[in-house]
């Protein structure tokens, strides 16, 4: 066995086996994978093992796409079987809903290329004469669709990987990870131990001991899950061809052929967890006694579906373990807190993702991050709020609910609240309805007698959130934004530290602001920040909230000079976003300073003393309206907010939520970090490479400086759908739907929502460089229809500024 390594991959399941291999890919050799006992231990075994391509995410349904067009070329490359068959599935809707859902994967999968697309009745009828189809709405097909063999396909990228150099030891436990002073680290075995600068937890079931080892307490929790395989079923043993799958989710059970006999798996309401307090070391190929009462509702709606699986006997079920995140996505990334620790957990569909997850885990190892945005499946979406608690009951909640649609900002009460601010209570009161981000409740929008459902449609609360909107542009709105992430970055080396770190040159007086983005390793945005010299020697920076732990990894790469500090305000200090064109009015009755433009200027800011409370005011909305960013120590939060609140009733100002500012900002034409803003795009392609200074060194620079000079890819445009069209479906964009032109994919939007106080539904999205300009028509696939639509020239708010700058 080596004593060195590039990296040492733990787990020897379906994904660890395929980091091995894309690693080799990628062109390192000097790679060992550790297993404890036999590869396919644990969870890949005994996995139905069912392959699709269509997800609701689109980089996800890139990532399948690619997973399921890998295993035949993995195949031709080693020699070794991957079972594959790939007879079509067959997606059936029987709600609204989920058509909605369906015809929009249909309009992304002619986007981009994939084989996904509506079929008749007859159609589907001749593919499985099995099923009955009585009651389904619509039924689109996937020729590719089907299942592999588990041990085949981790046999396979253990073949490939080992061709190309990499070792793979059995039967060799992982006794302990420990770092080394110079953030390398030693693996130890039975067998010797191991020097490498990456550990790789892969290790499925067993993740959460693996990270304890390196102090790592990681949120998963394991669960049982059955299926069960019939006997021979007459039918299908007189056929000549393999029955596609049927993926009937609405009745929340899969079903495929399997040998002469069909497998019937299910998500039942009537979760079990299974080893809460940590998954036995002696498990391996075991699975737990048969359960299928649990599962007979289920199986009753597989019946009624294909009439002739309650004729069969039940040849054997499978009752074995499953190890969740509490949002069912892999938790996957180097661990920000520890160099050279690399997380891979927690994977659910791993053979529809095995081979898209390898390779970004690979890409991100070896050139320093992935070729797509992949912050779904980022660890870093997690801190450590997310407890034992909080892991369990959203645990239990994605199984139980593992068919249910997932709609467009829907919010689950699962496990909540978890981390709440001192005015939660107050705005409950005040009828808010709330939203998670990184933890914190955060309201969406106020309105005791409207409910926060969900839809793909506009819902109750449509109305409720375009009152807040109207009341900014007219009056003036109260917006919460303690969900900001804010640092403190102080010391004789602050200015320095930060001139190194972003792409835009730090202000260099005291009371002034800046906008920069922070360039990733692909020369693309990987966040963007407001910087605000609060003195010589003193800053005050405001990034996104649901990314302070990703962003963490960027400042760790720029070392900080000796007597200077970053540290996070973001429990210590909360924030309103005061907005409007009353909002100097309002203000100006609660202080004694000068709110006059004169003396406090667009992107200026100061200390003062505002209804008795200290705070930071900034001169900035994300609104795009006239407003001040007010920052408060958070024991003084309830006092600002009841102050605010009382004189805000005199000038008919009132709390706004998260709802409403999402359609101020687009209606400015705002983007926003992890819509319109991420590492996939250029600054030139976004329209901040103006805020690139390519005059100093900064993080990332030369990467900026190898693409900012190339003709951009995609533009980010503003769109306004037509009004006719979006009141016949009731429907605004969301974010994902594709954009067409003369019948031809030319982008995506990123983010929609109507425009209240413009009148108009609105998008921002992205185009084919020179496929579309001001002024032209394309369409929008709305609920996978499309929806005419114009792209403007400038946002339809206040495009000049006057109104920011007054």
């Amino acid at each position: 066995m080596r004593s060195e390594a590039q990296a040492v991959v733990i787990g020897g399941g379906v994904i660890g086996c395929s980091i091995l291999y894309h690693l080799t890919k990628l062109g390192w050799r000097d790679v060992v994978l550790l297993e404890r006992d036999e590869l396919t231990s644990g969870s890949t075994w005994h996995a139905a093992a069912n392959i699709h391509g269509l997800h609701d995410s689109t980089n996800i349904s890139r990532l399948q796409h690619y997973t399921m067009t890998l295993y035949k070329d993995l195949e031709a490359e080693t020699g070794q079987s991957c079972g594959v068959f790939q007879p079509g599935s067959l997606y059936l809707a029987q709600t609204v809903e989920r058509e909605h859902q369906l015809r929009l994967q249909a309009a992304k999968a002619k986007l981009y290329g994939m084989n996904f697309y509506e079929i008749t009745r007859d159609e589907a009828e001749r593919l499985h004469p099995l099923v009955d189809f009585t009651g389904i709405r619509c039924i689109m097909y996937e020729p590719d669709g089907g299942n592999v063999d588990p041990s085949g396909v981790t046999a396979a990228y253990a073949a490939g990987a080992r061709q190309r150099g990499a070792e793979i030891h059995r039967f060799t436990p992982v006794m302990a990870t420990e770092q080394q002073p110079d953030g390398s680290w030693i693996v130890r075995t039975p067998k010797g131990d191991i020097a490498t600068p990456w550990v790789v937890n892969a290790a499925g079931l067993w993740g959460r001991e693996v990270a304890a080892l390196a102090g790592l307490k990681l949120p998963l929790q394991p669960t049982e899950h059955q299926y069960f395989v019939t006997e021979t079923i007459a039918e299908i043993d007189g056929m000549d061809r393999r029955l596609p799958s049927v993926a009937d989710r609405d009745g929340e059970y899969y079903l495929r052929q399997e040998g002469k006999g069909l497998l019937i798996g299910a998500y039942e309401r009537d979760v079990r967890l299974w080893a809460e307090d940590g998954t036995p070391l002696d498990f391996a190929h075991d699975l737990f006694p048969d359960d299928l009462e649990r599962i007979e509702d289920n199986m009753m709606r597989a019946i009624d579906r294909v009439p002739a699986v309650g004729t069969a006997g039940i040849k054997r079920v499978i009752n074995g373990p499953m190890i969740w995140s509490p949002d069912s996505n892999v938790l996957m990334g180097p661990v920000p807190e520890l160099k050279g620790y690399f997380c891979c957990n927690g994977i659910i569909p791993g053979f529809s993702q095995s081979g898209g997850m390898g390779l970004m885990a690979a890409q991100w190892i070896v050139e320093g991050e992935m070729q797509y945005d992949m912050f779904a499946w980022d660890m870093a979406r997690f801190g450590d709020w997310a407890d034992e608690t909080f892991t369990k009951a959203r645990v239990m909640n994605q199984y139980a609910h593992r068919f249910a649609i997932h709609f467009p900002g829907e919010e689950r009460d699962a496990g909540r609240p978890v981390r709440v601010r001192p005015v939660y209570e107050m705005q409950k009161a005040m009828g808010a309805k709330f939203g998670l981000n990184y933890g914190w409740e955060h309201a969406a929008y106020f309105d005791a007698d409207q409910p926060d459902t969900p839809g793909f449609t506009r819902q109750g609360w449509w109305e409720s959130v375009g009152r807040e909107a109207r009341m900014l542009r007219d009056t003036g709105g109260i917006i919460d934004i303690s969900n900001f992430a804010k640092y403190r970055v102080s010391g004789a080396g602050a200015e320095d530290w930060l001139n190194a770190l972003f792409a835009n040159r730090m202000p260099r007086r005291v009371g002034r602001s800046c906008l920069t983005p922070l360039i990733g390793k692909r020369g693309g945005i990987a966040g963007d920040f407001t910087v605000t010299r609060l003195g010589e020697e003193e800053f005050w920076v405001i990034g996104s909230g649901m990314a302070e732990r990703y962003h963490q990894r960027f400042f760790a790469d720029v070392p900080l000079p000796e007597g200077t500090t970053c540290t996070s305000m973001t429990k210590a200090m909360c924030g309103f976003n005061v907005a409007g064109p009353r909002s100097r009015e309002m203000l100006g009755r609660l202080t004694n300073a000068s709110l006059a433009t004169e003396d406090w200027p667009f992107m200026a800011s100061q200390w003062i003393e505002l209804a008795g409370v200290r705070v930071l005011a900034l001169r900035v909305s994300f609104t795009g309206d006239l407003g001040w960013e007010l920052h408060c120590a958070e024991d003084d939060q309830a006092r600002l907010y009841e102050a605010l609140l009382k004189e805000g009733e005199n000038l008919g100002i009132g709390p706004v939520g998260s709802r409403a500012l999402m359609s101020l900002r687009i209606e400015k034409g705002y983007g926003s970090w992890g819509r319109e803003y991420s590492p996939e795009y250029w600054p030139q392609e976004v329209g901040l490479a103006r805020l690139c200074k390519l005059d100093k060194a900064f993080l990332n620079k030369q990467a900026l400086v190898e693409v900012i000079d190339k003709p951009a890819r995609e533009e980010l445009v503003i769109l306004a759908l037509d009004e006719k069209a979006v009141t016949a479906s009731n429907a605004d964009a969301t974010g994902g739907e594709p954009i067409f032109r003369d019948g031809q994919g030319i982008g995506r939007v990123t983010s929609g929502v109507y425009g209240y106080s413009v009148g108009r539904s609105l998008a921002l999205g992205y185009v084919k460089a020179g496929r579309a300009a001001p002024g032209d028509r394309v369409e929008v696939m709305v609920l996978g229809r499309p929806h005419g639509a114009e792209i403007l020239a400038e946002p339809p708010f206040d495009p000049s500024g006057e109104r920011l700058r007054a």
